[in-house]
């Protein structure tokens, strides 16, 4: 059978340039690599005809004789399949295609970010509708400010790992595959660190109890949940530090109840104060104000307050205060006022009884209805 032409089998212009020939090198070995075509005897020539193709069209003598004499010279300078294995061109192509797929890669670590921490933190209702600022306490790793982060004492440095030549990775040779792992002895960092410091022992991060200010902003509500952007633990590596995140929790109120931006509040009066009126004096986030209860009013009339409720977290605009008027009713009255009620009852009419009136004319309406009454 003829063989194909190197640069169709590469996909690509006889005038590529080298990267282009790269390129198109790695995409096509990444898709016809027989561990991800099991099995499949086509795709495994496939691969083999890709490697040999880059084998002569990489290096510019080889590619120069294949262009004017074609095969005949060329095609002896692929060692695929031939015992000799890949060349270190193709080993350090295969470390970068191929290294995540087992698991390894040839880079030495790299910078990891410090995790994230929560903070649970308590305040009162007040607090919660005009904002507040605290001062918190909360243990976590920092960057050890005597090394900063190297881990090495000061004055020195860490070195270049000698097992793995700084690389953080050692490559072993499986059949004709080389597969790179973490080197064992700098734990992946390709630097180990000789004299260690004495502050941090040579780990580059403390522990520590620190101090933070947390500005809680109006509005706030049980499980609103703050970021403080780079005030969890310290990275690794040279990574940048966690957030932490303040998870908020209300206390509840005596007298106040919240309904979105909205406060709620029972205020109990006398009967003579909701049947004559009066100006009574109601309790508010800000101190107490005169409500005017008109004549008559009933238990579980509301009023509203504009402004006197909880400001938006995300307008700041203040929600309004309602107040829910519960008339009492006297548990022990003297004998005088006894007499008075009494005489009350017997002179009063249902029109002083709207309510009442209104009830009693429904239940006639009804028994009129079912029974003729």
């Amino acid at each position: 059978m003829a063989k194909r032409d190197y640069y169709e089998i590469l996909d690509i212009d006889r005038n590529a340039s080298d990267e282009e020939i790269k390129k198109a090198y790695r995409r096509l070995a990444h898709k016809y690599h027989p561990d991800k075509n099991p099995g499949d005897k086509s795709t495994e020539e496939h691969f083999k005809e890709i490697n040999a193709a880059y084998e002569i069209l990489k290096n510019p003598d080889k590619r120069a004789q294949y262009d004017r004499f074609g095969y005949a010279e060329a095609g002896t300078a692929s060692n695929f399949g031939q015992g000799g294995g890949f060349g270190a061109d193709f080993q350090d192509l295969f470390g970068e295609v191929f290294g995540d797929f087992f698991g390894a890669s040839r880079r030495r670590a790299k910078g990891q970010r410090g995790a994230d921490l929560r903070y649970d933190l308590d305040i009162a209702f007040e607090e919660a509708a005009f904002g507040t600022e605290k001062k918190i306490k909360l243990p976590k790793t920092a960057k050890c400010q005597e090394c900063q982060g190297s881990g090495a004492k000061q004055g020195t440095s860490p070195v270049p790992c000698t097992t793995c030549n700084g690389r953080g990775q050692v490559t072993y040779q499986q059949g004709f595959f080389s597969i790179s792992r973490p080197c064992s002895r700098c734990k992946g960092e390709g630097t180990i660190v000789k004299e260690p410091c004495r502050e941090c022992n040579g780990a580059g991060r403390i522990n520590t109890m620190q101090s933070l200010s947390v500005k809680v902003p109006a509005g706030v509500e049980t499980d609103t949940r703050l970021r403080l952007s780079g005030e969890g633990e310290s990275g690794v590596h040279g990574g940048h530090s966690g957030d932490l995140y303040i998870i908020i929790s209300v206390k509840s109120h005596p007298i106040f109840q919240r309904q979105n931006d909205d406060i709620v509040c029972e205020v109990p009066i006398s009967f003579p104060q909701a049947a004559l009126g009066a100006d009574i004096d109601v309790p508010t986030l800000e101190g107490n104000v005169k409500l005017k209860i008109p004549t008559g009013t009933q238990s579980g009339k509301i009023f509203r307050l504009k402004g006197k409720g909880i400001a938006s977290l995300h307008t700041g605009q203040r929600g309004d205060q309602n107040v829910i008027i519960k008339i009492e009713t006297p548990t022990k009255l003297t004998v005088r006022q006894k007499e008075l009620l009494e005489e009350f009852a017997k002179i009063s009419g249902e029109e002083t009884n709207p309510i009442k009136k209104n009830f009693l004319e429904k239940v006639k309406e009804i028994l009129n209805e079912k029974y003729g009454v």
